[in-house]
């Protein structure tokens, strides 16, 4: 894994939802919102990370308007308060499109940012052109064996109730690319919040990557927006059985599993994504 420090587009800001969002723009055409996972943001010392949008920036700005912010409380979007919720980063997402003005923007994310992107799409059915969700579905199954995995990462134990640093720090010492994620993830973090903000952000995100957000499978019937669930055949968060689930549930729903792929952002992963974002672009709402 390599990483560079290469801008990936222009760095903004804008005031939404009582907070000061940080995003960054790249390229022309339909508006399409970029929703980055956990841990990362879209700092470019990610550029080269698998799980950050930030190294496919410059693709995606070839056909669309890319507006990627950072989320509540990571990279460089504030947080002064309690732990963030899935819904307020949702308050958030459909803020900064009302602030930004844009009119059916395409919804895309990963992971976390997948999550996000999903419940937008069913609060506000009508507002957005199409949505993909790439391996984050998992958090429409209560019974997610997910969960108990990110206890056990955040907190040191599938039964953690609150986050350990530590514990955290031990998971992602296991092996060389993943002690190099956790560096990037401190000076990312530190960069925005000061020396050891990186442990006010697990603190901030342990209670919405440890729980069930309120939303099943079942509410997925309530999006109308054409959506990609999107996933790897080796993904160990989000299984094939529940992508077929999800899919299943969706009134539009397209399906695409990608061979011999894990849990990770790879260049067939944004073609496929680009390529349903494209095809639907120009249809009515409806």
């Amino acid at each position: 894994m390599t990483t560079t420090s290469k801008p990936i587009g222009d760095a903004k800001q804008v005031r939404a939802n009582g907070t000061q969002i940080h995003y960054v723009e790249a390229g022309q055409g339909p508006p399409l919102l970029l929703l980055h996972g956990g841990a990362v943001s879209t700092n470019p010392i990610w550029n080269g990370h698998p799980f950050a949008y930030v190294s496919h920036m410059g693709v995606l700005a070839e056909r669309f308007r890319v507006i990627a912010p950072d989320t509540r409380g990571c990279g460089r979007t504030r947080h002064d308060g309690a732990a963030v919720t899935f819904d307020q980063l949702v308050d958030d997402v459909l803020a900064l499109a009302d602030a930004l003005d844009l009119a059916a923007p395409a919804l895309c994310g990963f992971s976390e940012g997948a999550t996000t992107a999903t419940i937008a799409a069913l609060r506000s059915p009508r507002r957005f052109r199409a949505v993909v969700n790439h391996a984050g579905y998992d958090f429409f199954n209560a019974a997610s064996p997910s969960f108990a995995m990110m206890r056990q990462m955040f907190g040191g134990s599938a039964a953690a109730t609150r986050p350990d640093p530590d514990a955290f720090e031990r998971a992602f010492s296991a092996s060389p690319d993943m002690r190099a994620t956790l560096e990037i993830m401190k000076m990312d973090q530190d960069a925005g919040g000061g020396p050891g903000y990186w442990k006010t952000y697990l603190s901030l995100a342990f209670e919405r990557v440890t729980r069930s957000p309120g939303y099943t499978f079942e509410d997925l019937a309530r999006i109308s927006a054409p959506t990609l669930i999107l996933t790897g055949d080796r993904d160990r968060f989000c299984s094939t059985e529940e992508a077929v689930t999800a899919f299943r549930r969706l009134a539009r729903g397209e399906l695409a599993v990608l061979p011999a792929v894990g849990h990770i952002i790879t260049p067939l992963a944004i073609t496929v994504a680009m390529d349903f974002i494209r095809r639907h672009v120009a249809d009515p709402i409806n």
